[in-house]
């Protein structure tokens, strides 16, 4: 498995392809009245300090599979939101995703020296099982903050110190995914 980065107009295009998809937007939430994500608002965050991306790719034969991402770093306060979306729906439940998020996230503490991650999941997402496996923290809830297909839904926010991650391996997700 590998975490390129968005450094490429293929790259961007695919990622941005999986980004305007209704089963992954729909549980994001990029901002202005849900603006659609191109490759060129891709390639935008992926030269910002305030945005990390990575495209991660197939542990068999490096397809790309995914995305996974922190926007609104604080270098100051040393935080970050993160957040990712599968592309290929067909290596669900295989831990690929989970893996890739784990390595991610040990790669934003260490190159970026951050204190704290952040994130939240739509209740009823099915990512929230990544996001607890991943060891974040539950924090809270927003109420009724998000709007998906007319209906208000609550956001679930976690979060994780440096301290407490722990990248998982390949083989402890085998057994849950």
């Amino acid at each position: 498995m590998t975490l390129l980065p968005l450094d490429r107009p293929e790259l961007l295009a695919l990622a941005a392809g999986w980004l305007a998809r209704k089963e992954n937007v729909q549980w994001l939430d990029f901002g202005a009245g849900g603006q659609p994500v191109t490759p060129a608002l891709l390639r935008i965050m992926a030269q910002r300090e305030t945005h990390f991306l990575r495209v991660y790719t197939s542990p068999q034969d490096d397809a790309p599979l995914g995305i996974t991402a922190l926007n609104g770093i604080d270098r100051r306060s040393g935080s970050g939101w993160f957040w990712g979306a599968a592309g290929d729906k067909s290596f669900r439940n295989r831990g690929w995703g989970t893996l890739a998020a784990s390595r991610f996230l040990t790669l934003a503490f260490r190159e970026l020296g951050l204190h704290v991650i952040q994130t939240w999941v739509v209740d009823g997402n099915p990512s929230r099982r990544l996001v607890e496996r991943l060891g974040f923290r539950y924090v809270g809830r927003q109420r009724q903050c998000h709007l998906i297909d007319g209906r208000r839904r609550d956001r679930l926010v976690y979060d994780l110190l440096a301290g407490e991650h722990r990248e998982l391996e390949a083989s402890e997700l085998r057994a849950v995914a």
